[in-house]
């Protein structure tokens, strides 16, 4: 059987039963390894040992407002892919609700500016944003956090408000479901 196939069918259970008949120094010398030969893992325990959200939250920002860069637009990727992985890299270092719903709606923000500074985009694009922002959207009301981010979903609403493809009506619909109100934008 191939290596990788035999790491595949490892399972979380059968690790904690591995690392249950070791010894505590074992397990030390296992962990100090793991954290030595892995970026993510020393991020996470870093992270887990001094969880300073607001320190971490720039990083992750950096990256998605680097990808829809108003203050760069020649270096925007415009990538989704890279803003998700970010978004997805926070995530795993099991913040509070409150960071990761600032993130995510940190990704339909700045697509949202960047269209509204640079023209219109191409559908795919609003569509991207547009699931995005429901998937923000989402994460808030499963957490109780809407009221705490309504201001910046309005202005994603009025952001999108004179782009095309229907893309002003989706991101204004998406409100109204989650808000129950009209989002009052303008130019």
């Amino acid at each position: 059987m191939p290596l990788s196939i035999i790491f595949i069918i490892m399972s979380a259970s059968t690790l904690k039963k591995h690392l249950q008949s070791l010894t505590k120094e074992q397990i030390v010398e296992v962990m100090s390894d793991v954290y030595d030969n892995s970026k993510a893992v020393q991020e996470y325990f870093d992270f887990y040992l001094q969880p300073n959200e607001k320190e971490k939250i720039k990083k992750y920002k950096a990256i998605i407002e680097k990808e829809f860069g108003v203050k760069n637009p020649m270096g925007a990727g415009l990538k989704y892919s890279v803003a998700k992985k970010a978004i997805s890299d926070f995530a795993s270092l099991k913040p509070s609700p409150d960071a990761l719903a600032d993130l995510m709606l940190s990704l339909p923000e700045a697509a949202c500016r960047f269209t509204r500074e640079f023209g219109d985009m191409d559908e795919p694009f609003y569509n991207g944003d547009a699931n995005n922002f429901k998937r923000a959207l989402d994460f808030m009301a499963k957490h109780g956090l809407l009221e705490n981010f309504k201001l910046r979903c309005t202005d994603c609403v009025k952001f999108a408000s004179s782009c095309g493809y229907g893309f002003a009506d989706e991101m204004a619909e998406l409100f109204l479901i989650y808000y129950g109100e009209s989002a009052q934008y303008g130019n």
